[in-house]
């Protein structure tokens, strides 16, 4: 964290718009009422148009309120007489209020503050506002933290990372992926890393498949224009998706600080296949078209599988299987390692098998299927279940909560990092290039019935 005697001025855009209500503003809350902020700090608010400080005060609340807890009176009295809104936008020919506001809290805290910038805004505007932030001189010594999707092409990642660098050193950088700051996302390699009886076993020779499936049973809600120009592969598989089969297939890492970490990821992403579009199956739910400011011709996919490669060594022949769509029947984030059959002599095992399973929803769970006797005199076999859910090992922060921490500490440890970002776009450009034709699904299914081959005998752990 920033010196003691450095105040930290949190600047938000977009600080009105949905992302920053649902995740941002009730996770830098609870960062305050935990007691985790800096002894002194000030959040400004950013955007078009014009409000005064107690009106911005009351969306705050209300956010607040509505995606976490009404805020205890005097915790929230505390909170709010930090908080600032600067108004009338923020652009290179002209940057608003904000550059008064921050030198009225100059003014007030003193000249040594730590700035944060933080834009929580579509990826078609980081360009114009990293430009912005350094017309305006306020890039030195600031941290910058980008929203996903870092880009939506190749082609547009790579003008993207040359603005960002044109104005930023790579160490005043975070590029958010909040499945990162998920403790049971942390837990993938602290597991295996920490316990060697599964180091052991964490490899091609004893896993048969890896299997990530992330479903959802909510639809595109009041995101129509953003998810019909984006789609479920941009939206959750070339960011989140790609991500956490990065933490299950990297190589141990010297130590967990930052650049090992961040090095033995992107390592392991480098050696990611590019994906074959005939592995991929895309899904589009019956009823999308009828959306509000969707087209009655939309090609756009709310539904993706993929059967992923990973070439090194440890992994090789071992396909990383994906799925996640929008209204399907259940809501899940899953990490599953499929084992292999051992050889010996018990010849019918049941089909599921041996299977560890990391529950990335909400505080987290771990979870182990291994195939044993069923009670009595038989020798029927059945698969018998233990878990461990993490919320009884500690209460954890959110993990927006976790990543803007660390944004305060200046811990890059859980973001990424351009050279593995450019080789997921490598990773993507087949299928990018040469989309699958959405096929229909029905609400509340498990999806089109093809993404069933991807995963072959094993079947999906979870269907």
């Amino acid at each position: 964290m920033p010196d003691e005697s450095s105040a930290v001025v949190f600047v938000l855009f977009g600080a009105t718009g949905d992302l920053a209500k649902r995740m941002v503003l009730p996770s830098f809350y609870e960062l305050a009422r935990e007691g985790l902020l800096p002894e002194t700090w000030a959040l400004i608010g950013n955007g078009r148009g014009h409000r005064s400080d107690d009106e911005f005060r009351d969306h705050v609340r209300q956010s607040v309120t509505t995606f976490d807890a009404a805020p205890d009176e005097t915790q929230w009295a505390d909170f709010a007489k930090n908080v600032r809104f600067a108004g009338g936008g923020f652009s290179v020919d002209d940057p608003g209020d904000l550059p008064s506001v921050i030198d009225d809290l100059r003014g007030q805290l003193g000249d040594d503050i730590q700035l944060v910038h933080y834009i929580a805004l579509p990826p078609t505007t980081f360009s114009d506002y990293t430009a912005a932030l350094g017309a305006h001189s306020l890039a030195d010594g600031a941290r910058v933290v980008y929203e996903k999707p870092f880009g939506t092409s190749p082609d547009d990642f790579r003008k993207l990372d040359v603005a960002v660098h044109d104005v930023f050193d790579e160490k005043q950088v975070y590029r958010i992926d909040h499945f990162l700051g998920k403790e049971s996302t942390q837990n993938l390699h602290v597991l295996r890393f920490a316990n060697g009886m599964v180091s052991g076993v964490w490899n091609r020779e004893h896993v048969e498949q890896v299997q990530i499936d992330i479903p959802e049973t909510l639809d595109i809600d009041d995101r129509a224009v953003f998810y019909d120009a984006t789609g479920a592969f941009l939206d959750m598989v070339v960011t989140h998706l790609f991500q956490v089969a990065a933490e299950v297939a990297m190589e141990p890492p010297l130590s967990l600080d930052a650049d090992d970490l961040q090095g033995a990821r992107e390592s392991v992403i480098a050696a990611f296949r590019p994906l074959d579009p005939a592995e991929v199956v895309y899904g589009q739910y019956e009823g999308f078209r009828d959306t509000e400011g969707i087209a009655d011709d939309s090609q756009t996919e709310t539904f993706v599988a993929a059967r992923m490669w990973v070439d090194t060594d440890r992994w090789r022949g071992v396909p990383f299987v994906m799925r996640t769509g929008k209204m399907l029947n259940r809501s899940a984030q899953r990490v599953s390692l499929v084992f292999r059959r051992p050889d010996g002599p018990i010849k019918h095992l049941p089909p599921e098998g041996t299977v560890l399973t990391f529950d990335l929803k909400g505080d987290g769970s771990i979870d182990m299927a291994m195939t044993v006797k069923e009670p009595g005199s038989g020798t029927s076999l059945s698969v018998g279940h233990m878990s461990l859910p993490l919320d009884s090992v500690a209460d954890g922060l959110a993990p927006y909560s976790r990543l803007i921490l660390d944004v305060l500490r200046g811990d890059r440890s859980l973001f990424t990092r351009p050279d593995g970002l450019a080789h997921v776009w490598e990773v993507a450009a087949p299928v990018l290039d040469n989309p699958p034709v959405p096929q229909p699904y029905s609400p509340g299914s498990v999806g089109p019935g093809a993404a069933d081959r991807l995963v072959g005998p094993c079947g999906w752990i979870f269907d």
